[in-house]
C-alpha cells in the first residue's frame, strides 16, 4: 500500500503539471512543473520525503534506461550529427563547464550555510 501511495503522488504532480502546462499562455515543460510542485510540497512539509523515498530511488537506480530512446533517436541521425560536431562538442564543452561552476557554488554556500547554522 505504502508503494501505491508514492506512485499516486508522483503520478498526481506529473497529471496536475500537464494541466498547469496547458493553462500557461508560454511553452513550458510539465516534468519540470512537476518537479517544482515536488520541491515546494516537500519544502512547505505538506509532503514529505518518506512518501516518495522507495519509488524516487527506484526511478533514479534505473535511469539509465531512460535514456535509450533517446540515444537510439541521435543514432538514426548520425549524419547530420557529425556535420555539427563542433557545435555539439562546443556545447557540451560549455555546459560542462557551466555545470561545475554551478556545483561548485553550491557547495560552497552550502558549507557557509552549515558553519553559520553551527555557529549560533
Amino acid at each position: 500500500m505504502k508503494i501505491l501511495k508514492q506512485v499516486a503522488i508522483l503520478f498526481g504532480l506529473c497529471w496536475i503539471s500537464l494541466l498547469i502546462e496547458k493553462l500557461l499562455p508560454i511553452t513550458f515543460p510539465s516534468s519540470v512543473i512537476a518537479l517544482v510542485l515536488l520541491l515546494i510540497l516537500l519544502l512547505v512539509r505538506v509532503v514529505k520525503v518518506d512518501h516518495v523515498r522507495e519509488k524516487s530511488d527506484f526511478l533514479l537506480g534505473n535511469l539509465p534506461f531512460f535514456f535509450i530512446p533517446a540515444t537510439v533517436g541521435i543514432i538514426q541521425y548520425k549524419e547530420t550529427v557529425l556535420s555539427n560536431a563542433t557545435a555539439f562538442l562546443m556545447v557540451c564543452v560549455v555546459s560542462m563547464i557551466a555545470t561545475f561552476a554551478a556545483t561548485a557554488w553550491a557547495v560552497q554556500l552550502t558549507m557557509k550555510l552549515i558553519d553559520r547554522r553551527n555557529r549560533k
